[in-house]
């Protein structure tokens, strides 16, 4: 869709308006079809709450948040639709409960796929229902009767921390993904320099290509969401990496800011105020800021929790790095070096290999060193 911003008006603004106000963010619907400040004011709030960059402007990821968020457990029946699934908060709130009972549905992403069925047909099987995989009036019946099977933990915790250890500590074989943000028409952030134009596509594809080689060279299995030259949406990225299998996605970008004293690195994890929080994404995203900054000497902004699509539709732990405010004359001048390109690469790789390491046999922040994985492989 065409973005909507402030100061819009139309048949689409008309109906965030509605949205906005079924959903209490906005006081009445006055029949407006104009984008005002009081509707930026509530999206943003919405934004906010939702894990999403609360710019006010009404995006793709932004109405699909709004178009979810009309449905509570209950509004509608649910199933396996093809080709494009169901989602909704109704969704994520049957995931979150049949998590809450020990049923298996991966993340509680708000996308009702064949996982999410198995787990429903699961649970109407032992409750004596018709094992259908859909939800309807007598499986919410059901579901309201019955209490919770897991607890002392969050099951989400315990699962993806299970698949963590069980994947073992060598990187050797694994299929890890890297999205290099933006590209084709889609520049990103874009500096003049006299003569040059730094763009943000360019410099992530770069680092894309640069830790591409280095997680090659140590065993890994490695595949970018596009070419130099493409360009793909977020929900195709994650797609692409579920597809594969893959057991990690690294999602590279650099950020941008009107004040240039913003500068610094940062890392985002799927979670937030609404759903559940990929406890390894966030471990990941911790390790890879905390070694970038360590290494690089850049400012370190700290990991977050954020509710994009590429962080909430992947089906695997998937961090977004920002490596830097290309806006910023300190961050500039580091990222259009080579060596600190090098630098920040290496950085990502020790992170990586440290997820995977017990705590017994973790290093120190900075002190990994990523040669010996190179070593131990020509060893075998």
């Amino acid at each position: 869709m065409r973005p909507i911003r402030p100061g819009d008006r139309g048949p689409a603004a008309a109906e965030i308006r509605t949205v906005l106000v079924r959903l209490g963010l906005l006081p009445e619907d006055t029949g407006d079809d104009r984008y005002d400040p009081t509707a930026e004011r509530a999206i943003r709030a919405f934004q906010q709450s939702r894990g999403l960059i609360a710019d006010g402007v009404v995006d793709d990821q932004t109405w699909h948040a709004l178009d979810g968020a009309r449905w509570q457990l209950g509004d509608r029946p649910l199933f396996a639709a093809r080709p494009e699934p169901l989602t909704g908060d109704d969704v994520r709130a049957l995931q979150e409960r049949l998590l809450e009972m020990g049923y298996d549905v991966g993340r509680a992403d708000a996308v009702f796929g064949d996982r999410t069925a198995h787990a429903l047909g699961k649970f109407q099987r032992e409750v004596g229902l018709t094992s259908d995989g859909s939800f309807g009036p007598a499986t919410m019946a059901a579901l309201r009767r019955l209490g919770r099977k897991v607890t002392g933990g969050r099951p989400q915790l315990l699962r993806e921390s299970a698949l963590l250890h069980h994947a073992g500590p060598a990187l050797v074989g694994k299929r890890i993904v890297i999205d290099p943000g933006h590209g084709g028409d889609d520049t990103g952030v874009t500096v003049p320099d006299g003569m040059l134009r730094w763009t943000e596509a360019d410099i992530v594809y770069d680092l894309a290509s640069r830790l591409e080689g280095r997680l090659a060279a140590a065993g890994v299995q490695v595949h970018l969401t596009r070419n130099r030259d493409t360009w793909f949406p977020e929900r195709e990225r994650a797609r692409f990496a579920n597809d594969l299998g893959a057991d990690l996605l690294i999602s590279l970008h650099c950020d941008g800011h009107p004040n240039p004293a913003a500068q610094g690195v940062a890392a985002y994890h799927f979670g937030g105020p609404v759903g559940v929080t990929s406890t390894v994404g966030e471990q990941l995203a911790g390790l890879v800021e905390r070694e970038v900054a360590a290494r690089t000497g850049m400012l370190d902004c700290g990991a977050h929790a954020k509710g994009w699509d590429l962080l909430r539709l992947t089906r695997m732990p998937a961090v977004r790095v920002e490596v830097g405010y290309l806006t910023s004359p300190d961050d500039r001048a580091k990222l259009i070096d080579p060596v600190f390109r090098d630098r920040a690469v290496e950085a990502m790789v020790a992170a990586i290999q440290r997820m995977y390491l017990t705590k017994d046999s973790d290093f120190p922040t900075g002190t990994f060193d990523v040669s010996s994985l190179r070593t131990a492989l020509a060893a075998r």
